[in-house]
């Protein structure tokens, strides 16, 4: 027996957890800033912020709201995300991804619903982060992630259709309706929204061909601006729509709480927690990718949900991290959570200064700013990727994903889509365990039942050998296979030794297989079972006298007074 002294205790967790939840912005910090690293951030920034000015008012327009929320969301989520968050290149902001999703509460429960809605995802993502699950949004399966994606997409697209004709029609908020209203208000098509939207979609992807580096969303809406007012164009701009741009960010306020209000945008606030989660998530792996850093997963959850509470307090929408602006972030030099302040403070100084001047962009130019950033969310190469080359189960997720994003509901289809893979995850699994006695191996044939061939040697005794885990997918194969010894044996042997893990229904199945085997009067000896599957396993009574515990198969047999086999 021993007794540790105060000054031999186990090291405690309490710095590693402080390590974990550190923004990267004081690591940055920590280690020497100069006046070079500032005038890069300082670059990057302004870069970052002059994609984000059009790219901020056209989710947001698009997504049910006036063009000040984009901004509004731009700034201060923006601002938050990179001073508190767990990754040096991220900036944050309103997402193309959101549109569906934020669209919909609006119309379903109205803006309040929708700042309720973003208060409550943000305490959730603040949650899964302190809790530290955010190392298990890995696990979304990439097909559904694809399937989502590749929906949104094609939402978004559709949903900018109006403006890239200039039609006036209202449109309903599901999408074989949508459809049908735009195809009966076809005969009403702006001639010169046309022009505008062509016009701005050929600079963007022009631009990005010949001038890479330039800021072609700006570039593309500036010269939209001047040529619908130069010439008197008739098409609709932000100030024909939506009165214009306010100077500065207004006052936080709170929304009006009700348990009916917040039972009923609860559904909304988890898909809005989880696409923020993954998005961003996504985003920071991204920017490793790109720089050979390593983000902190908790941290940036917890301040992707400061930020959206943040953000709808201020008037702004749901926010999370932006793969796009990220990557330009990166591109443009920025090298610490600096530039993304800087990001925001620019974006805040804009507003400030240019607000008049945002009035005469046209709806048209920011639809084209859509229909060109719906493209390149639609993953074309994966999506064709899986669907040629993948299995049939991950073809299906994906196909699934897909039409329920579009025709469904983005919840739905996630729900679905990671149910049915870990379905497929769990089928694969199962068909990996092998189970074998002695050399033979025990597999399932067409009339559904297990072959098993006894050791010529030893026949009192029978050896199976399990490969893979043992739960409960695979336990089906693995108790069939002890239901098919042929004549009743003096002992059976269970080789554990390839058994990485053990699952309850397993464990329960083992349990009855050994009461049946003892009844018949065969003794039960499990070789090379890990520490953690003797625990899992004594949990559920499979232990002695019931069953003996032997260090590998030769100790096994050396126990049953038998000779290993050779």
């Amino acid at each position: 027996m021993s007794v540790l002294s105060s000054d031999h205790r186990p090291p405690q967790p309490r710095a590693s957890t402080i390590a974990l939840f550190t923004p990267k912005l004081v690591t940055a910090l920590q280690e020497g800033y100069s006046l070079a690293t500032l005038r890069a951030d300082a670059i990057a920034g302004l870069t970052v912020a002059i994609v984000a000015l059009p790219l901020s008012m056209a989710i947001a327009i698009a997504s049910g709201t006036t063009p000040d929320r984009g901004l509004f969301t731009a700034i201060v989520a923006g601002f938050l995300i990179s001073a508190l968050g767990g990754s040096r290149f991220q900036i944050g902001g309103p997402t193309a991804a959101f549109i569906v999703v934020v669209h919909r509460i609006v119309d379903v429960h109205g803006f309040d619903g929708l700042v309720l809605a973003t208060l409550i995802a943000g305490a959730v993502l603040i949650a899964i982060g302190a809790l530290r699950l955010g190392t298990y949004v890995k696990y979304i399966p990439y097909p559904v992630v694809i399937g989502f994606t590749a929906g949104i997409a094609i939402s978004i697209f559709v949903s900018q259709i109006k403006d890239l004709l200039g039609l006036t029609v209202p449109l309903p908020g599901d999408f074989v309706p949508k459809i049908a209203a735009l195809a009966a208000a076809l005969p009403q098509t702006n001639p010169a929204a046309v022009a505008i939207a062509l016009l701005s979609i050929g600079l963007i992807v022009g631009l990005r061909k010949v001038r890479p580096k330039w800021p072609g969303f700006l570039i593309a809406v500036v010269a939209a601006a001047l040529v619908a007012t130069g010439l008197g164009l008739g098409v609709a701009t932000i100030g024909s729509a939506f009165g214009g741009v306010p100077r500065t960010l207004p006052a936080p306020t709170l929304p009006v709480f009700s348990l009916a209000k917040v039972t009923a945008v609860l559904p909304d606030a988890m898909t809005i927690a989880l696409l923020a989660a993954v998005e961003s998530l996504l985003s920071a792996v991204v920017a490793d990718g790109m720089t050979g850093r390593r983000h902190r997963s908790n941290c940036e959850l917890v301040a992707q949900g400061v930020a959206n509470i943040a953000s709808a307090l201020f008037g702004g929408i749901s926010a999370t991290g932006a793969i796009a602006r990220t990557a330009t972030n990166i591109r443009a030099g920025g090298r610490t959570p600096v530039s993304g302040i800087l990001h925001a403070l620019f974006l805040a100084l804009f507003m400030l200064v240019a607000a008049p001047l945002l009035s005469y962009i046209p709806l048209a130019a920011l639809a084209a700013i859509l229909a060109v950033v719906a493209w390149n969310i639609a993953e074309i190469e994966h999506v064709r990727e899986i669907l040629t080359r993948s299995a049939i189960g991950d073809r299906i997720v994906l196909a699934l994903t897909l039409g329920l994003t579009v025709f469904v509901d983005l919840t739905v289809a996630i729900e679905v889509g990671v149910v049915l893979a870990a379905f497929l995850f769990m089928h694969r699994m199962a068909q990996a365990v092998e189970v074998s006695t002695g050399a033979a191996l025990v597999r399932e044939d067409e009339a559904d039942t297990l072959t098993c061939d006894l050791p010529d040697q030893d026949p009192g005794v029978v050896l199976y050998r399990i490969d893979g885990p043992f739960f409960f997918g695979a336990t089906q194969q693995v108790v069939s296979a002890l239901d098919h010894t042929g004549e009743t044996p003096r002992a059976i042997i269970l080789d554990f030794s390839n058994v990485p893990l053990i699952d309850s229904t397993a464990a329960t199945a083992l349990r009855s297989a050994v009461e049946k085997a003892r009844k018949m009067g065969a003794r039960v000896v499990i070789a090379g079972a890990r520490p953690n599957i003797r625990h899992a396993l004594r949990d559920y009574d499979v232990k002695p006298p019931s069953v003996t515990f032997a260090a590998n198969v030769e100790a096994a047999h050396a126990a049953l007074g038998e000779a290993a086999p050779r």
